[in-house]
């Protein structure tokens, strides 16, 4: 079992060859007291786990423009693989790249193309070998729920009764209650008569009707295209509880029949559902259905652990989410994240606190599953709802200039202490040297990849703490959560100290001292 004995002496070889990519020059780091030098890790030292992955979320608009003309496109994303590689990214998911008249994509046109704005399809296929290259994966989002009101299918479907088009869509009939709401409080029905049509989520975005075979067989037909003919690994499947709105079992046979076809041309394809709900709304998808769900309710207890510095319930509500998986799926992967494009920024709820956002980061980078990390938390952006604001421009240069985007005018960090990629990988202590720390840990452990988590006896307030256990790997997790120096009193048999986050800890006859704001890690070989 490789265990690290000096953590922050790992720590400063990650940076090192962080600022070498970057250009950037760092000092030989001291060694630290006590410890033991360990060579630094490099790509070929890391686990590849894929799809157990550690993911980042690109909306392509904000993240790098290559052109000047103020919008992120592909080749701007092309050009920054190999920051995403330093960092420790195993697959990227892009938000929607299709042709939409919508800024966020979510409203397709075309399904089979790419976004003008953002490209060509040529450019995407290099974006994706260069990728790959870099053993990096790539899904996209498949927003297979509805298209856009300004599709070809949707507007013959809405010029005639008889067009070829219009059983592809929902219409209203004679009987139909148009002022039925959905779960939201949002109305279902939009047009007028005769062309009354369904949609949950707003009038732009005409639901498909899927007991029509035509449009399933389509869809089935778009997927086939992605990852044959242009060679995507898989989708993030957008409002995947919402194909059937009114039947929601036949929301689980599509899904099947979905990954079905999907696996018969890419037996490795991975698809992760959009089902924001309860794991036990969730679970049924992941039967012989999704490969993935994102855990929103993981993603609220791990924001609210960092915030209140308690641990409260999370472990113990994570571990009967996962055997209420357990019981639709035997390999299934539960797609863990903080915050997405649909959510407000961690820095923004933790109202700056970086101390609090390192934690959560720890805690999201030590518990089992696949984490996704939304471009820009990793040197803490700032973001708060309606959604543009969330999805302002990535902050890679102190001065704004060289390929950042000015999609939007942004609300957020814009002042002299705005974070930025250049400013931080300057600082061995930057929020985003912690990020890559940690990835770099979880990557290099089988047990915090693969392994099962178990309820710690360390119950103490201001600590959250677990076990991960995997073959012959049994690591015990301790994150102090709070901004107090704490006591804990440890058992014999929890073994050796393997990582920290800091030198500054102490253990002295079975009582470790942790610092604030710290994790540490013990490991033992099972007999």
């Amino acid at each position: 079992m490789k265990l690290f004995k000096s953590t922050r002496y790992f720590l400063l070889c990650c940076i090192v060859s962080f600022t070498l990519l970057s250009g950037c020059t760092t000092p030989e780091p001291e060694q630290p007291k006590e410890t033991v030098a360990i060579e630094s890790l490099n790509h070929t030292d890391l686990i590849s786990s894929y799809p157990n992955s550690v993911f980042y979320e690109i909306f392509v608009r904000a993240f790098y423009d290559s052109t000047g003309d103020g919008i992120g496109d592909i080749n701007g994303m092309t050009s920054k693989l190999d920051y995403l590689q330093e960092l420790g990214i195993e697959g990227i998911w892009l938000m929607p790249i299709h042709p939409s008249p919508s800024y966020h994509g979510y409203d397709v046109t075309d399904y089979y193309g790419v976004h003008p704005e953002y490209g060509t399809m040529d450019d995407f296929k290099t974006f994706l070998a260069a990728a790959h290259e870099r053993d990096i994966k790539v899904i996209i989002d498949l927003v297979v729920n509805h298209s856009s009101i300004e599709h070809p299918f949707f507007k013959e479907a809405i010029s005639s009764e008889d067009s070829q088009y219009r059983d592809w869509y929902i219409w209203a009939e004679e009987d139909t209650n148009l002022r039925d709401r959905g779960e939201w409080g949002q109305p279902f029905w939009h047009g007028e008569a005769p062309n009354n049509y369904f949609s949950v989520f707003w009038g732009g975005m005409p639901d498909f009707n899927f007991y029509n075979q035509e449009v399933r067989q389509e869809m089935i037909n778009i997927g086939k295209y992605w990852l044959e003919e242009v060679g995507v690994d898989g989708f993030r499947l957008d409002a995947a509880k919402h194909i059937f709105p009114k039947d929601k079992d036949q929301n689980l046979v599509w899904w099947r029949e979905f990954r079905q076809a999907m696996e018969e041309v890419k037996p490795d394809v991975f698809l992760v559902g959009e089902v924001w709900d309860l794991p036990q709304v969730a679970g049924p998808y992941l039967e012989d259905g999704l490969h993935s769900t994102f855990n929103f309710d993981l993603a609220e207890d791990i924001l609210k652990a960092a915030m209140s510095e308690r641990g409260g319930s999370l472990v113990t509500k994570l571990v009967r989410t996962l055997a209420t998986f357990e019981t639709f799926s035997a390999d299934f992967v539960d797609s863990t994240f903080i915050t997405n494009h649909d959510i407000n920024r961690v820095m923004s709820e933790l109202r700056r606190n970086e101390s609090q956002a390192r934690m959560a980061a720890s805690l999201l980078l030590t518990l089992p599953g696949s984490p996704f990390i939304y471009y820009g938390e990793e040197i803490g952006m700032q973001g708060m709802k309606p959604d543009e604001h969330i999805r302002e421009p990535m902050l890679w240069y102190e001065d704004g200039n060289g390929g950042q985007t000015t999609w939007i005018k942004p609300k957020y960090d814009t002042g002299s202490d705005a974070p930025s990629v250049e400013k931080q990988l300057e600082d061995p202590t930057s929020l985003l040297n912690h990020y890559k720390t940690m990835i770099y840990l979880r990557r290099s452990q089988p047990a915090l990849l693969f392994g099962n988590i178990t309820e710690s006896p360390i119950q103490q307030q201001g600590v959250l703490a677990f076990k991960r256990i995997y073959n012959e790997e049994d690591l015990h997790v301790v994150h102090n959560l709070s901004k107090n120096e704490i006591e804990i009193t440890l058992d014999d048999e929890v073994g050796e100290i393997v990582f920290a986050t800091t030198e500054d800890y102490t253990n002295s006859n079975g009582v470790v001292t942790l610092p604030p704001y710290t994790t540490i890690i013990f490991g033992k070989t099972l007999n």
